[in-house]
């Protein structure tokens, strides 16, 4: 080995030992005949001390170190006479008698600190300087101790990993597939997997019981911050099991997840079924660190000559405590932010309940004093409060509704990163329409089972059939998901009848897992956390992208390699392909 000592290890029951380090120079102060280096590696950083009256030539050599030189250093380990109590070296010095420059370096685009001067787009560039600084290491860190603790839980319950392909088919469910051509089959594409899902129903159908992988997954769909082209899930499946078996199973892991890497202990995992999360929150995922439910008021408002409550399919608000002395100013900059394109409001009314005891509305010329009492008497509203109201069409409001519940939770600092709010989705629906198709499609995945009691109603009423499935929701982000599966041929193709897929289109596309279940498949299902998404919450990050070590940006390239990227004309040649563009 090069060093004898990592840059964090040393301490002051090593007083008076030789020892050697290699790092890189963090930054050096030069001090009259005295000269200061940090060196820092991955374990931590040591202060280095030259000294003109102990070796001028060294100290002379040690002026020449440049931020990011790899170095490494023999001396002897001594006291500091100025401690810092921040560092777990902050006793100890090194005073240097030996010094090799392995590596000089040319000054960095950015500053390799904590905080740094560096955007964005520059620390992508340069990703492997940014990955030097510890809060992205620590990140890494902490995804790696993740990972360990998933597999010794899993292990511990008889689970075994195994690996499936990466080159896989191309179904026609779900987002887009990425495609790759096969040179040795030309004009034929393999695809890479949005999930191993059809594989591990294979395992289960081939006895192998209770599965899981650690797996990299692919799908070319728009990408936002928790979005990554190629993301990693926590992939299960189980034979023999209900749905209350893996919801036992999940809770326990993730109860495991944060004792041993937070030290948190999480008792409590609600269960809403997801028409109520609809009807509550606007969402599928609600946050619930915080209230502020929605207060359908379609029965008090309406009838009262204003149109644009008259004419909604749904009237909806919720109550922001406290908030009765916002100012119009304020609340413009509100009703703004919700006419945004991405969230598409017209307008918004509102109600103050002012600290007197008057109210005073937004449409005051419809809704009289008594009218206004009815609404603050639905919403629980108290003095101080102040009401907002959206009004459209039913489905369309509630997202609304939501995407400003969860802004006034965020300005009223109800969303704690530090608090954490586990929920079970439960009874989703099987079958969801598809306006540009024309035809339903599977709100999951179409291996899902329906709730047996709901089979019948596929030829009446799919839209009204729920599926056997569940989602984990954890400060309103979708952490995991799944279902107790199809493991009939009958089933499976009655499933695929009503998707549109002809029996041929069904047997051309999926025909090996329909084959399988004529063999003995068990009952089975399973579940997949989104891995990047519960290291991002259990780091207190928005974005997936810095607990990945080399993730791509919102156009899906990676800007330090430079891909996408076009590739030579022989290999265009080579697999048959032509580009269009």
């Amino acid at each position: 080995m090069l060093r004898t000592h990592t840059c964090g290890e040393l301490n002051i029951s090593h007083l008076g030992k030789t020892v050697t380090l290699c790092g890189w120079v963090q930054k050096s102060r030069d001090l009259g005949g005295t000269t200061f280096i940090d060196v820092r590696d991955r374990y931590g950083l040591t202060q280095l001390i030259f000294n003109t009256d102990s070796d001028a030539t060294l100290r002379e050599k040690s002026r020449g170190l440049g931020r990011e030189f790899v170095i490494k250093v023999t001396g002897t380990v001594i006291e500091r006479t100025s401690k810092n109590a921040k560092l777990s070296t902050g006793e100890i010095e090194i005073e240097v008698t030996d010094i090799e420059v392995l590596n000089p370096s040319k000054i960095p685009p950015f500053m390799i600190e904590d905080e740094t001067d560096g955007g964005e787009e520059l620390r992508a560039k340069y990703r492997y300087l940014d990955l030097r600084r510890n809060p992205i290491r620590n990140n890494l860190m902490l995804r790696h101790k993740m990972a360990q603790e998933v597999r010794k839980y899993l292990d511990g319950l008889n689970f075994i990993e195994v690996e499936t392909p990466v080159l896989i088919k191309s179904t026609p469910e779900g987002a887009r597939d990425f495609v790759v051509p096969s040179r040795m089959n030309p004009g034929e594409f393999y695809a890479l997997p949005q999930s191993p899902q059809t594989f591990k129903q294979l395992l289960m159908v081939s006895g192998f019981d209770r599965y899981f992988q650690i797996v990299k997954c692919f799908r070319d769909e728009d990408l936002r911050a928790d979005r990554q082209p190629e993301f990693t899930q926590i992939d299960c499946e189980l034979s023999y099991i209900e749905q209350e078996d893996i919801l036992n199973i999940f809770e326990g892991l993730t109860r495991h997840l944060f004792k041993t890497i937070k030290g948190i202990d999480l008792h409590n995992f609600p269960r809403m079924q997801y028409a109520d999360a609809m009807r509550l929150y606007g969402s599928d995922k609600p946050d619930i660190r915080f209230g502020m439910q929605f207060v359908e008021l379609n029965d008090i408002v309406k009838g009262k000559g204003f149109g644009i409550f008259d004419n909604a399919e749904l009237v909806v608000g919720i109550n922001a405590k406290g908030c009765a002395e916002y100012t119009r100013k304020q609340i413009d900059e509100l009703t703004e932010w919700l006419k945004r394109p991405q969230i598409g409001v017209t307008g918004m009314i509102y109600c103050r309940y002012n600290t007197d005891g008057t109210l005073k509305s937004s449409v005051d010329k419809f809704y009289n004093e008594d009218d206004l009492t009815n609404w603050a008497a639905a919403f629980e509203a108290e003095p101080g409060d102040i009401m907002f109201v959206l009004a459209g069409q039913a489905d369309k409001v509630r997202k609304q509704l939501n995407e400003l519940r969860l802004e006034m939770g965020t300005r009223l600092g109800l969303r704690d990163k530090n608090t954490f709010a586990p929920l079970w989705v439960l009874d989703f629906p099987l079958l969801e329409w598809d306006e540009e198709s024309g035809r339903y499609h599977a709100m999951h995945h179409p291996f899902t089972s329906p709730k047996p009691e709901d089979i019948a109603l596929l030829d009446t009423a799919p839209g009204d059939v729920r599926a056997n499935a569940y989602d984990l929701v954890l400060n309103g982000s979708e952490i995991g998901g799944g279902s107790i599966r199809i493991h009939d041929r009958t089933l499976q193709a009655l499933m695929f009848k009503h998707l549109g897929f002809s029996p041929e289109e069904a047997q051309k596309q999926f025909g090996f897992l329909m084959d399988a279940f004529e063999y003995g498949a068990p009952p089975h299902g399973g579940l997949a956390l989104g891995f990047d998404r519960l290291c991002s919450i259990f780091a207190g990050l928005d974005s997936i992208r810095d607990v990945i070590a080399f993730p791509k940006n919102n156009s899906g390239r990676d800007v330090m390699i430079d891909t996408p990227s076009t590739i030579a004309e022989t290999q265009m040649n080579e697999l048959k392909i032509k580009t269009v563009l």
